[in-house]
Protein backbone atom coordinates (compact mmCIF):
# COMPACT_ATOMS: atom_id res chain seq x y z
CA UNK A 1 0.00 0.00 0.00
CA UNK A 2 2.84 2.45 0.99
CA UNK A 3 5.60 1.43 -1.62
CA UNK A 4 7.20 4.47 -1.25
CA UNK A 5 10.58 4.89 1.02
CA UNK A 6 12.52 7.34 2.83
CA UNK A 7 14.59 7.73 -0.03
CA UNK A 8 12.01 8.06 -2.51
CA UNK A 9 11.00 12.10 -3.51
CA UNK A 10 9.25 13.67 -1.22
CA UNK A 11 10.15 11.13 1.58
CA UNK A 12 13.15 11.56 4.71
CA UNK A 13 14.23 15.41 4.01
CA UNK A 14 17.52 13.74 4.45
CA UNK A 15 17.15 11.49 1.77
CA UNK A 16 17.41 14.17 -0.84
CA UNK A 17 15.08 16.89 -2.57
CA UNK A 18 11.91 17.55 -1.31
CA UNK A 19 8.79 17.94 -3.26
CA UNK A 20 8.15 21.14 -0.99
CA UNK A 21 11.75 22.70 -2.15
CA UNK A 22 11.00 26.38 -3.28
CA UNK A 23 11.42 25.66 -6.71
CA UNK A 24 8.53 23.70 -7.30
CA UNK A 25 6.60 26.94 -6.37
CA UNK A 26 8.08 29.50 -8.52
CA UNK A 27 11.83 30.25 -6.76
CA UNK A 28 13.83 32.21 -8.65
CA UNK A 29 11.99 30.80 -12.14
CA UNK A 30 8.97 32.74 -10.95
CA UNK A 31 10.09 35.78 -12.83
CA UNK A 32 9.93 33.72 -16.07
CA UNK A 33 6.15 33.16 -15.31
CA UNK A 34 3.76 30.82 -13.73
CA UNK A 35 4.61 27.18 -14.14
CA UNK A 36 1.41 26.00 -16.26
CA UNK A 37 -0.48 23.02 -14.78
CA UNK A 38 -0.94 20.33 -15.47
CA UNK A 39 2.40 19.98 -17.80
CA UNK A 40 2.34 19.48 -21.08
CA UNK A 41 3.98 16.29 -22.43
CA UNK A 42 4.83 15.58 -26.33
CA UNK A 43 5.07 12.30 -27.81
CA UNK A 44 8.01 10.16 -26.60
CA UNK A 45 10.93 11.17 -28.92
CA UNK A 46 9.89 14.16 -30.50
CA UNK A 47 11.59 17.14 -29.68
CA UNK A 48 10.56 20.25 -27.86
CA UNK A 49 7.51 22.01 -28.92
CA UNK A 50 8.87 26.09 -29.31
CA UNK A 51 6.23 27.90 -27.18
CA UNK A 52 2.71 29.21 -28.89
CA UNK A 53 2.66 33.15 -29.21
CA UNK A 54 0.77 33.61 -26.37
CA UNK A 55 3.87 32.33 -23.85
CA UNK A 56 2.67 28.42 -23.17
CA UNK A 57 3.57 25.04 -24.86
CA UNK A 58 1.63 23.87 -27.47
CA UNK A 59 -0.42 20.36 -26.29
CA UNK A 60 0.27 18.07 -29.45
CA UNK A 61 -1.00 15.41 -26.33
CA UNK A 62 1.33 13.03 -24.47
CA UNK A 63 2.13 9.97 -22.40
CA UNK A 64 1.31 9.27 -18.66
CA UNK A 65 4.09 10.83 -16.10
CA UNK A 66 5.64 7.57 -15.34
CA UNK A 67 8.42 8.11 -18.25
CA UNK A 68 8.87 12.11 -17.74
CA UNK A 69 9.65 10.90 -13.96
CA UNK A 70 12.35 8.06 -15.30
CA UNK A 71 13.92 10.91 -17.65
CA UNK A 72 14.14 13.62 -14.72
CA UNK A 73 15.33 11.59 -12.80
CA UNK A 74 18.46 10.89 -15.35
CA UNK A 75 19.38 14.44 -15.63
CA UNK A 76 17.81 15.71 -12.05
CA UNK A 77 21.55 16.63 -11.28
CA UNK A 78 22.75 18.45 -14.28
CA UNK A 79 19.33 20.53 -14.34
CA UNK A 80 20.32 21.69 -10.77
CA UNK A 81 23.30 22.90 -11.92
CA UNK A 82 21.69 24.13 -14.67
CA UNK A 83 19.55 26.38 -12.81
CA UNK A 84 22.46 28.02 -10.34
CA UNK A 85 24.72 28.93 -13.47
CA UNK A 86 21.40 30.22 -14.94
CA UNK A 87 20.93 32.33 -11.66
CA UNK A 88 24.60 33.69 -12.15
CA UNK A 89 24.19 34.79 -15.66
CA UNK A 90 26.68 32.12 -16.94
CA UNK A 91 26.19 29.59 -19.40
CA UNK A 92 25.12 26.34 -17.89
CA UNK A 93 26.77 23.31 -18.94
CA UNK A 94 25.36 20.16 -19.58
CA UNK A 95 26.23 16.87 -17.39
CA UNK A 96 27.25 14.08 -18.66
CA UNK A 97 24.06 12.01 -19.79
CA UNK A 98 23.55 8.43 -19.16
CA UNK A 99 22.34 7.49 -22.97
CA UNK A 100 22.91 9.10 -26.14
CA UNK A 101 22.09 13.25 -26.26
CA UNK A 102 19.04 14.51 -28.03
CA UNK A 103 17.21 17.51 -28.73
CA UNK A 104 15.75 17.68 -25.18
CA UNK A 105 19.44 17.57 -23.50
CA UNK A 106 20.99 20.71 -25.03
CA UNK A 107 21.62 22.90 -22.27
CA UNK A 108 19.19 25.93 -22.21
CA UNK A 109 16.93 24.10 -24.03
CA UNK A 110 13.09 23.57 -22.50
CA UNK A 111 13.68 19.98 -22.68
CA UNK A 112 11.59 17.08 -23.43
CA UNK A 113 8.18 17.68 -21.73
CA UNK A 114 8.53 21.34 -22.58
CA UNK A 115 9.74 22.94 -19.19
CA UNK A 116 12.26 25.12 -17.86
CA UNK A 117 15.04 23.60 -16.99
CA UNK A 118 15.76 25.51 -13.89
CA UNK A 119 13.29 23.54 -12.26
CA UNK A 120 15.48 20.71 -12.43
CA UNK A 121 14.31 17.05 -13.42
CA UNK A 122 10.82 18.77 -14.12
CA UNK A 123 9.22 15.23 -14.78
CA UNK A 124 10.53 13.65 -11.49
CA UNK A 125 9.65 16.79 -9.38
CA UNK A 126 6.39 16.90 -10.46
CA UNK A 127 5.20 13.24 -10.58
CA UNK A 128 6.72 13.47 -6.65
CA UNK A 129 4.45 16.36 -5.58
CA UNK A 130 1.50 14.98 -6.84
CA UNK A 131 2.42 11.76 -5.06
CA UNK A 132 3.04 14.07 -2.22
CA UNK A 133 -0.70 15.46 -2.62
CA UNK A 134 -2.51 12.20 -2.70
CA UNK A 135 -0.81 10.83 0.87
CA UNK A 136 -1.89 14.02 2.49
CA UNK A 137 1.66 15.42 2.27
CA UNK A 138 2.94 18.72 1.16
CA UNK A 139 4.15 22.49 2.10
CA UNK A 140 0.18 23.60 1.51
CA UNK A 141 -1.70 20.57 2.48
CA UNK A 142 0.55 19.59 5.87
CA UNK A 143 2.16 22.58 6.76
CA UNK A 144 3.20 20.74 10.23
CA UNK A 145 4.63 17.62 8.60
CA UNK A 146 8.04 19.38 8.77
CA UNK A 147 8.11 20.38 12.33
CA UNK A 148 8.30 16.93 13.20
CA UNK A 149 11.57 16.37 14.53
CA UNK A 150 11.19 19.60 16.35
CA UNK A 151 8.05 18.13 18.47
CA UNK A 152 10.03 14.75 18.67
CA UNK A 153 12.97 16.29 20.41
CA UNK A 154 10.32 18.26 22.71
CA UNK A 155 8.28 15.05 23.65
CA UNK A 156 11.52 13.21 23.90
CA UNK A 157 12.75 16.14 26.73
CA UNK A 158 9.90 15.40 28.72
CA UNK A 159 10.70 14.45 32.14
CA UNK A 160 8.48 13.25 34.50
CA UNK A 161 9.53 15.81 37.24
CA UNK A 162 7.80 18.22 34.74
CA UNK A 163 4.47 16.85 35.26
CA UNK A 164 1.86 18.87 36.62
CA UNK A 165 -1.02 17.52 38.67
CA UNK A 166 -4.88 18.29 38.18
CA UNK A 167 -6.74 19.26 41.24
CA UNK A 168 -9.60 15.73 40.73
CA UNK A 169 -10.06 15.54 44.75
CA UNK A 170 -12.00 11.96 45.05
CA UNK A 171 -13.81 11.99 41.93
CA UNK A 172 -13.00 8.36 41.41
CA UNK A 173 -10.99 6.86 38.71
CA UNK A 174 -10.51 8.28 35.18
CA UNK A 175 -11.69 6.60 32.62
CA UNK A 176 -11.03 8.85 30.09
CA UNK A 177 -10.00 12.25 28.98
CA UNK A 178 -10.76 14.41 25.61
CA UNK A 179 -9.34 17.45 23.97
CA UNK A 180 -11.45 20.16 22.55
CA UNK A 181 -10.42 20.28 19.04
CA UNK A 182 -8.48 23.61 19.56
CA UNK A 183 -6.96 22.03 22.42
CA UNK A 184 -8.35 24.90 24.42
CA UNK A 185 -10.31 22.81 26.94
CA UNK A 186 -9.58 19.46 28.48
CA UNK A 187 -12.39 16.77 30.01
CA UNK A 188 -12.05 14.14 32.48
CA UNK A 189 -14.64 11.37 32.58
CA UNK A 190 -14.57 9.91 36.41
CA UNK A 191 -15.89 7.04 37.69
CA UNK A 192 -18.29 8.71 40.22
CA UNK A 193 -20.88 10.12 37.56
CA UNK A 194 -19.03 13.45 37.21
CA UNK A 195 -17.14 15.22 34.09
CA UNK A 196 -14.15 18.01 35.20
CA UNK A 197 -13.34 20.81 32.94
CA UNK A 198 -9.76 22.31 32.82
CA UNK A 199 -7.65 24.81 31.26
CA UNK A 200 -4.35 22.55 29.74
CA UNK A 201 -2.46 25.76 29.47
CA UNK A 202 -2.64 27.34 33.23
CA UNK A 203 -3.74 23.95 34.16
CA UNK A 204 -6.86 25.74 36.04
CA UNK A 205 -10.16 24.03 37.05
CA UNK A 206 -12.82 25.49 35.11
CA UNK A 207 -16.02 23.52 35.97
CA UNK A 208 -17.26 20.32 37.61
CA UNK A 209 -20.35 18.80 36.13
CA UNK A 210 -21.54 17.40 39.01
CA UNK A 211 -24.04 14.48 38.55
CA UNK A 212 -23.52 14.81 34.93
CA UNK A 213 -25.07 11.05 35.19
CA UNK A 214 -26.52 8.63 37.07
CA UNK A 215 -23.58 6.16 36.93
CA UNK A 216 -19.85 6.18 35.80
CA UNK A 217 -19.04 8.47 32.58
CA UNK A 218 -17.25 6.21 30.83
CA UNK A 219 -16.59 8.51 26.81
CA UNK A 220 -16.01 12.23 25.89
CA UNK A 221 -16.56 13.40 22.62
CA UNK A 222 -16.39 17.01 21.36
CA UNK A 223 -18.62 17.56 17.93
CA UNK A 224 -17.07 20.95 17.36
CA UNK A 225 -15.63 23.46 19.49
CA UNK A 226 -18.18 24.36 21.83
CA UNK A 227 -20.74 21.12 21.81
CA UNK A 228 -19.27 17.39 23.50
CA UNK A 229 -21.01 14.59 24.30
CA UNK A 230 -21.04 12.18 26.85
CA UNK A 231 -21.74 8.74 27.82
CA UNK A 232 -22.29 6.53 30.68
CA UNK A 233 -23.48 3.15 32.59
CA UNK A 234 -26.39 4.32 32.79
CA UNK A 235 -27.43 3.61 29.36
CA UNK A 236 -27.75 7.30 28.12
CA UNK A 237 -25.88 9.66 26.31
CA UNK A 238 -26.13 13.46 27.12
CA UNK A 239 -25.10 16.14 25.05
CA UNK A 240 -23.36 19.49 26.71
CA UNK A 241 -22.52 23.30 25.49
CA UNK A 242 -19.71 24.90 26.77
CA UNK A 243 -21.27 28.20 26.71
CA UNK A 244 -23.88 26.94 29.25
CA UNK A 245 -22.88 24.16 31.43
CA UNK A 246 -25.10 24.49 33.98
CA UNK A 247 -27.73 22.39 32.18
CA UNK A 248 -27.37 19.50 29.63
CA UNK A 249 -28.85 20.30 25.98
CA UNK A 250 -30.56 16.81 26.19
CA UNK A 251 -30.21 13.52 27.18
CA UNK A 252 -30.33 10.61 24.87
CA UNK A 253 -32.17 7.56 25.47
CA UNK A 254 -31.89 4.31 23.16
CA UNK A 255 -29.27 1.59 24.79
CA UNK A 256 -30.34 -1.05 27.30
CA UNK A 257 -26.68 -1.28 28.65
CA UNK A 258 -23.75 0.47 29.26
CA UNK A 259 -22.65 2.77 26.73
CA UNK A 260 -19.19 2.53 26.19
CA UNK A 261 -18.48 4.57 22.97
CA UNK A 262 -19.16 7.70 21.06
CA UNK A 263 -18.05 8.79 17.62
CA UNK A 264 -19.28 11.65 15.38
CA UNK A 265 -19.46 11.83 11.48
CA UNK A 266 -19.09 15.20 10.85
CA UNK A 267 -19.89 15.06 7.06
CA UNK A 268 -23.38 14.35 8.25
CA UNK A 269 -23.47 15.74 11.28
CA UNK A 270 -24.64 11.81 12.62
CA UNK A 271 -24.00 10.46 16.31
CA UNK A 272 -22.87 6.85 16.39
CA UNK A 273 -22.77 5.29 19.85
CA UNK A 274 -21.85 1.82 21.35
CA UNK A 275 -22.35 -0.08 24.28
CA UNK A 276 -22.58 -3.67 26.05
CA UNK A 277 -25.69 -4.25 24.54
CA UNK A 278 -24.22 -5.15 21.24
CA UNK A 279 -25.91 -2.07 19.79
CA UNK A 280 -24.36 0.88 17.97
CA UNK A 281 -27.27 3.18 17.34
CA UNK A 282 -27.47 6.46 14.98
CA UNK A 283 -28.67 9.47 16.17
CA UNK A 284 -29.46 12.50 14.02
CA UNK A 285 -28.24 15.64 15.91
CA UNK A 286 -29.44 18.05 12.97
CA UNK A 287 -33.17 17.51 14.74
CA UNK A 288 -31.75 17.78 18.29
CA UNK A 289 -34.62 18.96 20.42
CA UNK A 290 -34.65 19.34 24.26
CA UNK A 291 -36.32 16.16 24.59
CA UNK A 292 -33.48 14.18 22.30
CA UNK A 293 -32.95 13.18 18.86
CA UNK A 294 -34.24 10.66 16.14
CA UNK A 295 -32.09 7.44 16.50
CA UNK A 296 -32.35 3.71 15.11
CA UNK A 297 -30.07 1.09 15.26
CA UNK A 298 -27.36 0.28 12.81
CA UNK A 299 -26.17 -3.40 14.05
CA UNK A 300 -25.72 -5.51 16.36
CA UNK A 301 -23.42 -7.91 17.41
CA UNK A 302 -22.63 -9.94 20.43
CA UNK A 303 -19.43 -9.53 22.74
CA UNK A 304 -19.40 -5.50 21.35
CA UNK A 305 -16.17 -3.61 23.47
CA UNK A 306 -15.54 -0.99 21.24
CA UNK A 307 -16.48 1.15 17.94
CA UNK A 308 -14.06 3.44 15.29
CA UNK A 309 -14.65 5.63 12.65
CA UNK A 310 -11.72 6.13 10.15
CA UNK A 311 -11.22 10.01 9.95
CA UNK A 312 -13.12 10.51 6.04
CA UNK A 313 -15.96 7.75 7.48
CA UNK A 314 -15.64 5.47 5.10
CA UNK A 315 -14.70 2.48 7.57
CA UNK A 316 -16.74 1.30 10.92
CA UNK A 317 -14.44 -0.94 13.02
CA UNK A 318 -15.50 -2.88 15.61
CA UNK A 319 -13.88 -4.49 18.88
CA UNK A 320 -15.23 -7.68 20.19
CA UNK A 321 -14.26 -9.28 23.78
CA UNK A 322 -13.75 -12.68 21.66
CA UNK A 323 -10.86 -11.58 19.82
CA UNK A 324 -12.86 -10.33 16.51
CA UNK A 325 -12.38 -7.47 14.23
CA UNK A 326 -15.35 -6.63 11.74
CA UNK A 327 -15.05 -4.05 9.31
CA UNK A 328 -17.86 -2.78 7.55
CA UNK A 329 -16.67 -1.19 4.33
CA UNK A 330 -17.60 1.81 1.84
CA UNK A 331 -19.79 3.07 4.97
CA UNK A 332 -23.57 4.15 4.45
CA UNK A 333 -24.93 5.05 8.07
CA UNK A 334 -28.45 5.29 6.68
CA UNK A 335 -28.69 2.46 6.16
CA UNK A 336 -29.06 -0.66 8.80
CA UNK A 337 -27.26 -3.80 8.71
CA UNK A 338 -29.53 -5.96 11.30
CA UNK A 339 -27.51 -9.37 12.02
CA UNK A 340 -26.93 -11.34 15.08
CA UNK A 341 -24.57 -14.15 15.11
CA UNK A 342 -20.90 -14.39 13.69
CA UNK A 343 -22.22 -16.89 11.52
CA UNK A 344 -24.37 -15.12 9.63
CA UNK A 345 -21.39 -12.58 9.74
CA UNK A 346 -19.36 -14.32 8.24
CA UNK A 347 -21.91 -15.70 5.47
CA UNK A 348 -22.63 -12.25 4.44
CA UNK A 349 -19.03 -11.81 3.34
CA UNK A 350 -19.86 -11.55 -0.35
CA UNK A 351 -19.79 -9.03 -3.30
CA UNK A 352 -21.97 -8.30 -6.09
CA UNK A 353 -22.12 -9.75 -9.45
CA UNK A 354 -20.56 -7.33 -10.86
CA UNK A 355 -17.39 -7.65 -8.58
CA UNK A 356 -17.68 -4.36 -6.42
CA UNK A 357 -18.70 -5.08 -2.70
CA UNK A 358 -21.90 -3.53 -1.76
CA UNK A 359 -22.43 -0.34 0.25
CA UNK A 360 -21.69 -1.78 4.36
CA UNK A 361 -19.87 -5.05 3.24
CA UNK A 362 -18.73 -6.49 6.20
CA UNK A 363 -15.33 -8.39 6.90
CA UNK A 364 -14.36 -10.63 9.92
CA UNK A 365 -11.07 -10.88 11.06
CA UNK A 366 -9.03 -12.62 13.65
CA UNK A 367 -6.21 -10.05 14.00
CA UNK A 368 -2.42 -11.62 14.97
CA UNK A 369 -1.21 -11.02 17.98
CA UNK A 370 2.23 -12.25 19.48
CA UNK A 371 2.41 -14.68 21.84
CA UNK A 372 -1.31 -15.63 21.03
CA UNK A 373 -0.97 -18.21 18.54
CA UNK A 374 -2.54 -20.93 20.17
CA UNK A 375 -5.16 -18.97 22.69
CA UNK A 376 -8.01 -16.87 22.41
CA UNK A 377 -7.48 -12.70 23.20
CA UNK A 378 -9.75 -9.93 23.91
CA UNK A 379 -9.58 -6.78 22.52
CA UNK A 380 -10.13 -4.13 25.03
CA UNK A 381 -8.99 -0.33 23.04
CA UNK A 382 -9.03 0.64 19.44
CA UNK A 383 -7.90 3.48 17.60
CA UNK A 384 -7.50 4.95 14.34
CA UNK A 385 -4.54 6.71 12.73
CA UNK A 386 -4.92 10.32 12.22
CA UNK A 387 -4.88 10.10 8.25
CA UNK A 388 -6.49 6.36 8.22
CA UNK A 389 -3.89 3.96 7.20
CA UNK A 390 -3.35 1.75 9.93
CA UNK A 391 -5.27 0.76 13.70
CA UNK A 392 -3.35 0.48 16.86
CA UNK A 393 -5.03 -2.05 19.34
CA UNK A 394 -4.81 -2.86 22.83
CA UNK A 395 -5.53 -7.03 23.68
CA UNK A 396 -5.08 -8.64 26.02
CA UNK A 397 -5.16 -12.73 26.35
CA UNK A 398 -8.35 -14.76 27.97
CA UNK A 399 -6.28 -15.51 30.80
CA UNK A 400 -5.35 -12.34 31.32
CA UNK A 401 -1.59 -13.05 31.95
CA UNK A 402 -0.08 -11.22 28.73
CA UNK A 403 -1.49 -7.79 26.84
CA UNK A 404 0.09 -6.03 23.85
CA UNK A 405 -0.27 -3.26 21.89
CA UNK A 406 -0.26 -3.61 18.24
CA UNK A 407 -0.34 -1.53 15.12
CA UNK A 408 -2.09 -3.18 11.88
CA UNK A 409 -1.43 -1.69 8.69
CA UNK A 410 -5.12 -1.32 5.95
CA UNK A 411 -4.18 -3.24 2.98
CA UNK A 412 -6.07 -2.09 0.12
CA UNK A 413 -6.42 -3.50 -3.05
CA UNK A 414 -6.80 -7.09 -4.14
CA UNK A 415 -7.65 -10.02 -1.31
CA UNK A 416 -4.26 -11.73 0.61
CA UNK A 417 -6.46 -14.56 0.86
CA UNK A 418 -8.96 -15.80 -1.32
CA UNK A 419 -11.65 -16.21 1.22
CA UNK A 420 -10.90 -12.55 2.76
CA UNK A 421 -12.82 -9.12 1.00
CA UNK A 422 -10.74 -6.39 -0.35
CA UNK A 423 -9.33 -5.21 2.71
CA UNK A 424 -7.15 -6.68 5.12
CA UNK A 425 -4.94 -6.14 8.42
CA UNK A 426 -1.55 -6.31 8.58
CA UNK A 427 0.60 -6.59 12.11
CA UNK A 428 3.41 -3.94 11.14
CA UNK A 429 4.54 -3.15 14.84
CA UNK A 430 3.96 -4.13 18.39
CA UNK A 431 5.18 -4.59 22.00
CA UNK A 432 4.29 -6.44 24.95
CA UNK A 433 2.75 -3.95 28.22
CA UNK A 434 2.50 -4.57 31.93
CA UNK A 435 0.05 -6.63 32.85
CA UNK A 436 -0.92 -4.89 35.90
CA UNK A 437 -4.41 -3.71 36.54
CA UNK A 438 -6.20 -6.84 35.34
CA UNK A 439 -9.66 -5.97 34.22
CA UNK A 440 -9.66 -2.40 33.65
CA UNK A 441 -9.46 -1.12 29.92
CA UNK A 442 -6.63 0.79 28.76
CA UNK A 443 -7.23 3.38 26.13
CA UNK A 444 -3.99 4.55 24.37
CA UNK A 445 -3.54 7.04 21.63
CA UNK A 446 -1.73 7.94 18.23
CA UNK A 447 -0.24 11.96 18.21
CA UNK A 448 -1.99 14.06 16.03
CA UNK A 449 0.64 13.83 13.43
CA UNK A 450 0.71 9.72 13.66
CA UNK A 451 3.89 9.32 14.43
CA UNK A 452 4.16 8.46 17.84
CA UNK A 453 1.76 6.78 20.56
CA UNK A 454 1.03 6.98 23.96
CA UNK A 455 0.43 4.02 25.45
CA UNK A 456 -0.89 2.88 29.51
CA UNK A 457 2.26 1.54 31.40
CA UNK A 458 1.67 0.29 34.70
CA UNK A 459 1.96 3.61 37.20
CA UNK A 460 3.06 6.09 33.90
CA UNK A 461 2.88 5.67 30.34
CA UNK A 462 5.15 5.23 27.28
CA UNK A 463 5.99 7.25 24.14
CA UNK A 464 6.24 4.69 21.25
CA UNK A 465 7.88 5.21 17.89
CA UNK A 466 8.03 3.60 14.75
CA UNK A 467 11.56 3.54 14.60
CA UNK A 468 14.39 5.31 16.96
CA UNK A 469 13.15 8.76 14.42
CA UNK A 470 9.66 8.45 14.82
CA UNK A 471 9.52 8.22 11.20
CA UNK A 472 5.55 8.25 9.51
CA UNK A 473 4.61 4.47 9.17
CA UNK A 474 4.78 4.60 5.32
CA UNK A 475 8.34 5.73 5.43
CA UNK A 476 9.35 2.59 7.57
CA UNK A 477 7.03 -0.07 7.03
CA UNK A 478 8.83 -4.11 7.55
CA UNK A 479 8.52 -7.07 5.53
CA UNK A 480 7.44 -9.05 9.09
CA UNK A 481 6.54 -7.55 12.09
CA UNK A 482 8.84 -5.89 14.13
CA UNK A 483 8.87 -3.85 17.59
CA UNK A 484 7.52 -0.71 18.65
CA UNK A 485 10.51 1.46 19.85
CA UNK A 486 10.13 3.19 23.42
CA UNK A 487 11.22 6.82 22.55
CA UNK A 488 10.47 7.85 26.23
CA UNK A 489 8.76 6.46 29.55
CA UNK A 490 7.15 8.71 32.01
CA UNK A 491 6.08 7.38 35.39
CA UNK A 492 4.45 9.86 37.70
CA UNK A 493 1.31 8.29 39.17
CA UNK A 494 0.91 6.21 42.31
CA UNK A 495 -1.92 4.09 40.93
CA UNK A 496 -2.34 1.94 37.51
CA UNK A 497 -2.61 4.37 34.65
CA UNK A 498 -6.21 4.16 32.23
CA UNK A 499 -5.98 6.87 30.14
CA UNK A 500 -4.10 8.86 27.83
CA UNK A 501 -4.26 11.63 25.19
CA UNK A 502 -1.93 13.98 23.06
CA UNK A 503 -3.27 17.99 23.02
CA UNK A 504 -4.35 18.40 19.34
CA UNK A 505 -2.65 21.75 19.05
CA UNK A 506 -0.23 21.89 22.06
CA UNK A 507 3.12 19.75 22.96
CA UNK A 508 1.66 18.26 25.75
CA UNK A 509 0.17 14.85 26.75
CA UNK A 510 -2.34 13.78 29.76
CA UNK A 511 -2.83 10.62 31.32
CA UNK A 512 -5.51 9.60 34.16
CA UNK A 513 -5.18 6.52 36.47
CA UNK A 514 -7.56 4.80 38.43
CA UNK A 515 -6.98 6.62 42.11
CA UNK A 516 -8.22 9.75 40.10
CA UNK A 517 -5.14 11.84 39.82
CA UNK A 518 -4.83 13.52 36.10
CA UNK A 519 -1.41 14.11 35.43
CA UNK A 520 -0.13 16.76 32.04
CA UNK A 521 3.47 15.95 30.65
CA UNK A 522 5.46 18.95 28.73
CA UNK A 523 8.45 20.01 27.97
CA UNK A 524 10.03 22.92 30.30
CA UNK A 525 11.68 26.11 28.49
Amino acid sequence: MFPFGPGSPGGDPAAGPRAEDPALYGGRAAAAGPLPFPPVLPQPGADAAPPSPSGSPRCPGGPSLFPAARAGELGRSGALESSAASAQGESPQPSPPRRPPGPDCRAGSRGRHGLSPSLGGPGARLFGWLRERSLGRGLFVDPARDNFRTMTNLYGSIHPADSVYLSTRTHGAVFNLEYSPDGSVLTVACEQTEVLLFDPISSKHIKTLSEAHEDCVNNIRFLDNRLFATCSDDTTIALWDLRKLNTKVCTLHGHTSWVKNIEYDTNTRLLVTSGFDGNVIIWDTNRCTEDGCPHKKFFHTRFLMRMRLTPDCSKMLISTSSGYLLILHDLDLTKSLEVGSYPILRARRTTSSSGVSPRNSLEVLTPEVPGERDRGNCITSLQLHPKGWATLLRCSSNTDDQEWTCVYEFQEGAPVRPVSPRCSLRLTHYIEEANVGRGYIKELCFSPDGRMISSPHGYGIRLLGFDKQCSELIDCLPKEASPLRVIRSLYSHNDVVLTTKFSPTHCQIASGCLSGRVSLYQPKF
